[in-house]
């Protein structure tokens, strides 16, 4: 019985998993089985040798042992085998990255070198909503018509989760205008193109970004999708929106992962978001 096959369908099943999570799983339960052998009777020795044996940054490691923590959870779960041969694994300590951002003037100047041709307003309304809206690259390409609820947008996000996201009034404008122009009535994609997928790819996305970081005199090496959503999230809580508000928007899981914004904040804020907001103070407990 090919464990690791049932694993990835209930993943898909139960969890909504994507299906590039699903092939990343697939691939790293594989590696370590090409390693070890039989996985269901693999014992903690065995793993730790394994990601021990692993050459690549703390990041690339975790993520191994993140898809054999899963696997291991599924077969405690389905009364495969009775102990969880992951706990207590040992892991290289990976540093944490301050999230980079752009200024408030550069993100206004990038939106304002879109231009005005077809494509243009396409590039607008796609960089207004990313900035807007805190978007993930996948859901901005992706944006079904249906998403579309006047002044907010519904996203399916990781996991596919839900969750609803404010649009202000310049975002909004800049969406109406390219949904003028946009044609292909039969497409269901907000941003429709000839690809395989329907949408526009996000390395299409990416290409025509970096070509604007130019026009606008900044390096393109500082701009990308990702760093609009980090400047999203860091131009908010600079002007005092609070942290829980930004998970929500993001679609973080966890609050932890949001709070790294506080370390690019001025000392004043930093420790008034420490200070006072609820769930800050019970992460610090």
């Amino acid at each position: 019985m090919n464990h690791i096959e049932i694993f990835l369908e209930m993943m898909t099943a139960e969890k909504g998993r994507s299906i590039k999570t699903l092939e990343a799983y697939g691939r790293d339960l594989r590696m370590a089985a090409e390693d070890i052998g039989n996985l269901t009777t693999a014992n903690k020795n065995q793993l730790q040798k394994y990601l021990s044996r692993l050459s690549g940054t703390a990041t690339y490691i975790a993520r191994k042992a993140s898809a054999l923590r899963g696997f291991y959870k599924f077969l405690i779960s389905e009364k495969i085998i009775t102990e969880n041969p992951t706990e207590g694994l040992e892991l290289p300590k990976r540093q944490k990255k301050l999230p980079k951002f752009l200024t408030e003037q550069e993100v206004e100047l990038l939106i304002s070198n879109a231009g005005d041709t077809r494509n243009s307003v396409r590039l607008r309304a796609m960089l207004e909503l990313l900035y807007a809206s805190g978007l993930r690259v996948s859901e901005l390409c992706g944006l079904p018509m249906t998403a579309i609820l006047g002044d907010r947008l519904l996203i399916h996000g990781k996991g596919a989760k839900e969750r609803i996201v404010p649009i202000h009034d310049g975002a909004q404008e800049a969406l109406a205008k390219w949904l003028k122009v946009r044609g292909d009535e039969n497409s269901k994609y907000v941003f429709p193109s000839a690809s395989k997928t329907g949408y526009i790819s996000r390395d299409g996305f990416y290409k025509i970004l970096k070509k604007c970081a130019v026009l606008s005199g900044i390096s393109p090496d500082r701009v990308s999708p990702h760093i609009l959503r980090h400047s999203f999230a860091s131009h908010l809580l600079a002007n005092g929106a609070n942290l829980r508000a930004i998970q929500t928007m993001l679609g973080h899981e966890d609050i932890a992962t949001t709070q790294i914004y506080t370390h690019i904040m001025p000392d004043k804020l930093k420790e008034a978001v420490f200070t006072h907001h609820p769930m800050a103070k019970k992460n610090t407990k």
